[in-house]
C-alpha cells in the first residue's frame, strides 16, 4: 500500500485513496520541524570544559531518541464506519486484510464478494505496545458480512446438509436418529457413513431446520428394487450379476429356497436404504442349541448316493454370550465370546451307501428333455380363445427329435391320453421313486413300455404334435408328491 512520505517544506504527504472510503487525518508536525539546528563543534579543535558540557548534552539527547523509538512507532488508529479497532503498525497491512476477507467470502458464497465500508486512517505516534494485530481488524470485518455467518453446519459423506444456530439441538436430532436402535444390551451405536458437525462460517442461505434435516437424513436414498426370475437362473447366478454374494441375497429374501427357483419368481434384490444408516452392536447373553456332530459308516447294502440314518442325533444346550452387529435393526454378524454347555449334544451316525448305482436308479438332478425355444411357460396363460393354468413348459423342436428321460427311473405310463390327460395326445410319465415324477406329452411317437427302466438321457419318445397341439414340441411336467410344481425348480 501507500508509504507516508515527507515533503520538500517538512508536512506529510496523505496516500492516494483506495476503492474504499478511507481518508487519513495528520495531526503531527514533521520531524524535521521538531529537530533543532544545531552545528556540532569540532571537539579535536576545542577543548574547554564548555565543549564538554556541550558533547554530554548531545549524548543525552541521541540516547534519549533511541529509548524514545524503541518505546514509540508511527501507527493509524483505523475505524470501520466510525468504530474505532484500534492502532495498527501500517494502512498496507489493513489493506492486505480487506483483500483477504473478500476472498475467503467469495469462496464461501460462491461469487466475487466486495466490501462496502467507510474506512478511516488516522496517523499519530503511539506506544508500541498499545497496537493490535491487524487480525482484529481482519475478523471485526468478515463478522460484518450479512450474507455469511458462523454457525455448526452438518455434513455426511463432504455433502453439506444443513446449518443451524443450535448446536445441542442438532446433536439432539442426530441421537433422535440412533436412539430406535439402541437397547439396554448396546455397546455402541455409530453412523455409517462420516458424519461431521463442524463450527464453520456459511452462507446464510445454508440455515434449514431442524426438522428439515431429520426428515432428510431418515429419507431412503435406495428405494426397494425386485428381480423377475428368467429362464436358466440360478441363485448364485443373479447374486453374481448384481454385484452381491449369495449370503447378501439371502439375507433380503429370508423365506426363499435358493436350490428351487421357478420362472416368474419375484426377488428382492435391493431394499430401501435410509439416507443415513446406524450401525450397533449389542452384548448378548442367551441359550441356544449345540450342533450335533455326524459321523458317517460306509454300508454296501446301500445304493451310492444314499444314506440311512442309524443314531439320531440330539442337539445339546448352551449359554452363550456374543457380540452381535446390526445394520438399521438387520443382523449383519455374531461374534461368539463365551460357550457355557449345560447338556452335551449327541452324536448323529450316518449309513453312507457304497453299493453300485444301477444305470436307471434316479441322480436327485434333471437334464433337459430336449433343447429348443420355451413357447409357453409355467403358470397362467391365455390360448385357445380363453385363460388356463399351464401346467408345465412347452419346448419346441422339430417333428421326431428325440426327447430324453431328464432322469433315472421306472416308466409308469407309456399310451395315449384318456381322461384327464386326454389333451397329452400320446405321452410318457416316468416315476424316479425319489418322490418326483416327470411327464413328457404330444410325442409323435413313444420309445418305451409302461413297466420298463430307463437311464438318464435315454430316448423315450420323439416329438410331435398329437392332442391337443398348435405346433410340434414336448410339454415338460413335473409332479412332487403328486402335485404339480414348476419344472424350473429343477431343471439346470
Amino acid at each position: 500500500m501507500d508509504e507516508l512520505l515527507p515533503s520538500p517544506r517538512g508536512s506529510i504527504l496523505a496516500p492516494a485513496p483506495s476503492r474504499l472510503r478511507n481518508p487519513v487525518r495528520l495531526r503531527l508536525p514533521s520531524w524535521q520541524e521538531l529537530r533543532p539546528n544545531w552545528r556540532l563543534p569540532n571537539l579535536l579543535e576545542r577543548r574547554s570544559p564548555a565543549d564538554a558540557a556541550i558533547f554530554l548534552t548531545l549524548a543525552l539527547s541521541l540516547s534519549a531518541g533511541a529509548v524514545l523509538s524503541n518505546l514509540y512507532a508511527p501507527a493509524y488508529q483505523v475505524s470501520v464506519d466510525g468504530v474505532d479497532l484500534g492502532l495498527v503498525n501500517s494502512r498496507q497491512s489493513v489493506e492486505a486484510a480487506i483483500r483477504r476477507v473478500e476472498a475467503r467470502a467469495s469462496r464461501i458464497l460462491g461469487y466475487e464478494y466486495t466490501l462496502d465500508h467507510e474506512m478511516t486512517y488516522d496517523f499519530q505516534l503511539a506506544l508500541r505496545e498499545d497496537q493490535v494485530p491487524v487480525s482484529r481488524v481482519e475478523t471485526y470485518l468478515f463478522d460484518q458480512i450479512g450474507e455469511v455467518m458462523k454457525t455448526s453446519v452438518l455434513s455426511v459423506n463432504g455433502q453439506v446438509i444443513g446449518a443451524a444456530d443450535d448446536a445441542d439441538a442438532l446433536t439432539a436430532m442426530l441421537d433422535s436418529i440412533k436412539a430406535p436402535f439402541i437397547n439396554e444390551n448396546t455397546v455402541s451405536a455409530d453412523f455409517v457413513e462420516a458424519l461431521t458437525v463442524s463450527r464453520e462460517y456459511t452462507p446464510t442461505t445454508a440455515l434449514r431446520d431442524i426438522s428439515d434435516m431429520a426428515q432428510v437424513l431418515t429419507a431412503n436414498s435406495l428405494e426397494q428394487v425386485d428381480y423377475t426370475v428368467q429362464s436358466g437362473d440360478t441363485f448364485s447366478g443373479i447374486a453374481n450379476s448384481q454385484g452381491m454374494t449369495v449370503k447378501e441375497l439371502q439375507i433380503l429374501n429370508p423365506g426363499v429356497d435358493i436350490n428351487r427357483l421357478w420362472v416368474g419368481q419375484t426377488l428382492t434384490i435391493s431394499q430401501a436404504v435410509p439416507y443415513l444408516s446406524v450401525k450397533t452392536v449389542d452384548n448378548l447373553t442367551y441359550e441356544g442349541p449345540v450342533a450335533f456332530e455326524v459321523e458317517e459308516v460306509p454300508d454296501g447294502d446301500i445304493y451310492q448316493g444314499y444314506t440311512k440314518i442309524l443314531v439320531e442325533g440330539v442337539e445339546g444346550v448352551a449359554t452363550y454370550n456374543a457380540d452381535v452387529t446390526y445394520l438399521n435393526g438387520v443382523e449383519q454378524d455374531r461374534v461368539i465370546n463365551s460357550t457355557d454347555v449345560h447338556v452335551e449334544p449327541t452324536t448323529q451316525v450316518v449309513a453312507v451307501g457304497t453299493k453300485p448305482r444301477p444305470k436307471t436308479m434316479a441322480t436327485g438332478k434333471f437334464i433337459w428333455p430336449i433343447r429348443g425355444r420355451i413357447t409357453s411357460g409355467y403358470g397362467s396363460r391365455y390360448i385357445f380363445g380363453s385363460y388356463s393354468f399351464h401346467s408345465g413348459i412347452d419346448i419346441a423342436g422339430s417333428y421326431g427329435a428325440a426327447i430324453a428321460a431328464a432322469d433315472g427311473g421306472k416308466v409308469v405310463f407309456a399310451g395315449t391320453g384318456t381322461g384327464g390327460y386326454w389333451s397329452y395326445g400320446n405321452y410318457v410319465v416316468i416315476d424316479h421313486e425319489n418322490g418326483l415324477q416327470t411327464i413328457y406329452a404330444h410325442c409323435s411317437s413313444l420309445c418305451v413300455s409302461a413297466g420298463e427302466r430307463v437311464y438318464q438321457g435315454q430316448t423315450i419318445a420323439r416329438v410331435g404334435s398329437t392332442g391337443r397341439s398348435t405346433g410340434n414340441h414336448c410339454h415338460f411336467q413335473v409332479k412332487e408328491g403328486g402335485t404339480t410344481v414348476s419344472p424350473w425348480n429343477y431343471l439346470p
